[in-house]
């Protein structure tokens, strides 16, 4: 199958060629057709399989046929949940657009807002926007959605979680009804699943992969350590395998600027990038990090989409996630467009909890190794699938005989004497005032 054959102008497959694209990846071939018909989508796809493509070839193909777009309009909102997947989705519109006369822009919280409001004013046929900026420019009246046909949810699982939710529900209220609505993921919990459908209106269900699963060109194991020996560890991983390009997530921000200060007192050059950190400060680390200026990328979850590295060989989880799912998002980084890599993850006794539930996410369990010099002292329990601890039968106490002395029975001395619980008897409702007791004694009264 060719893009030609999905039905795409030739403007568009000009700048698809360019890329070095000669024929669609699954979920390109099964979204594609389905958005060019507008109808709504549901898409799930393991990471780096082309998602943004899959919506942006599509879109742009629909816009190029239709009316022009008014000032300070949008005829096609894509919502992103962070900056990063912004700038990357932003950029693919840019590309893919390059042949064709429509207009596009980037708008994101972290840097100054008058810009973004210059852009805005001759009207986009395509705003890629996180949420946040996006009500912050519709309240100053910056953008208008009288023109809107197409919203996109990039990463639709992080979109309806409890951290945007209201966000999305604010943004929705402004939009026009009548709309298309396209929804794309690498994962789709239950609960989220359930949400979304409230969302479109007799989606497309598009799954070219198992539920959450990992990508086969993803190495995965871990190693069981104590987490007081997780920083020397990684330090010794990265030394003695020669890692030349390593993105490393941390749980908490601090924890990212520990570990980066430690790496760098070790001769390892290394930045971190996570929420608390200026958008520029964001935009040099990703860019050092690309160009390999510093070998080590230590980022929280905001890294975990939106960061498309080419051939990035190494991913390690320095701390296993609270969400499972974005165990898939942050491993994802590596082993994409067909090319391998490797996810290693440094997991302590205290994260067991999360560990199986990454597992049962991906319904896999993860390879265990140890490294020499570096066996925890408190054990990582073994994992199953299932989730399920075998039940220990617990040995019966034998039961206590006393011998007989009295010529009675074994079995009638063995058993526990009865006690006969006394009953009260229920006491007759007084009819008359009680008698006056007979020694009781009398009241003496004053005069």
């Amino acid at each position: 199958m060719s893009f030609a054959s999905l039905g795409l102008s030739a403007p568009i497959l000009d700048a698809v060629k360019k890329q070095g694209y000669d024929s669609p990846s699954p979920i390109q071939s099964h979204a594609i057709p389905a958005v060019l018909d507008g109808k709504d989508v549901m898409a799930a796809a393991q990471t780096g399989t082309g998602k943004t493509a899959g919506f942006t070839l599509p879109i742009l193909e629909r816009l190029s046929g239709g009316q022009r777009v008014r000032a300070n309009r949008v005829r096609a909102l894509i919502l992103t949940p962070t900056r990063e997947l912004a700038a990357q989705v932003g950029n693919s519109v840019q590309t893919y657009s390059c042949n064709l006369p429509l207009r596009s822009t980037v708008v994101f919280g972290g840097v100054k807002i008058n810009p973004q409001m210059l852009k805005l004013r001759k009207g986009v046929d395509v705003l890629v926007a996180t949420p946040g900026r996006l009500l912050d420019l519709y309240n100053q009246n910056a953008v208008n959605f009288k023109q809107l046909e197409i919203l996109v949810l990039d990463e639709a699982d992080r979109m309806l979680d409890m951290g945007f939710i209201h966000d999305i529900k604010k943004i929705l209220a402004i939009l026009p009804k009548q709309r298309q609505n396209l929804l794309f993921s690498a994962t789709f919990s239950d609960d989220i699943r359930k949400l979304a459908k409230g969302l479109v209106h007799n989606p497309i269900e598009i799954s070219v992969t198992p539920k959450n699963a990992t990508a086969k060109t993803v190495e995965q194991w871990l190693y069981p350590v104590d987490k007081n020996k997780k920083t020397a560890l990684i330090t010794k991983l990265i030394k003695s395998n020669n890692w030349k390009q390593v993105l490393i997530f941390a749980k908490t921000k601090h924890g990212a600027n520990r570990l980066t200060r430690h790496l760098e007192g070790k001769g390892i050059l290394a930045s971190a990038i996570h929420g608390n950190k200026s958008q520029n400060a964001r935009i040099n680390a990703l860019a050092d990090f690309k160009s390999g200026k510093v070998k080590v990328l230590v980022a929280t979850d905001i890294a975990a989409r939106g960061l498309d590295i080419d051939q990035l060989p190494q991913v390690v989880n320095f701390d296993l996630p609270n969400v499972a799912e974005d165990y898939v998002h942050r491993i994802g980084r590596t082993g994409r467009a067909g090319s391998t890599g490797q996810a290693v993850s440094l997991v302590c006794a205290d994260e067991l909890k999360e560990l199986k539930a990454v597992e049962r996410l991906t319904n896999q369990l993860i390879e265990r190794r140890i490294q020499e010099g570096y066996e925890p002292v408190n054990e990582l329990p073994v994992t199953v699938l299932d989730g399920k601890k075998k039940k220990i039968k617990k040995p019966k106490k034998p039961k206590q005989i006393s011998k007989p002395n009295d010529g009675s029975s074994d079995k009638s001395s063995a058993q526990k004497p009865s006690v006969k619980k006394q009953t009260r008897k229920p006491t007759a409702k007084r009819t008359d005032k009680p008698e006056a007791k007979k020694n009781a004694p009398r009241r003496r009264v004053r005069s």
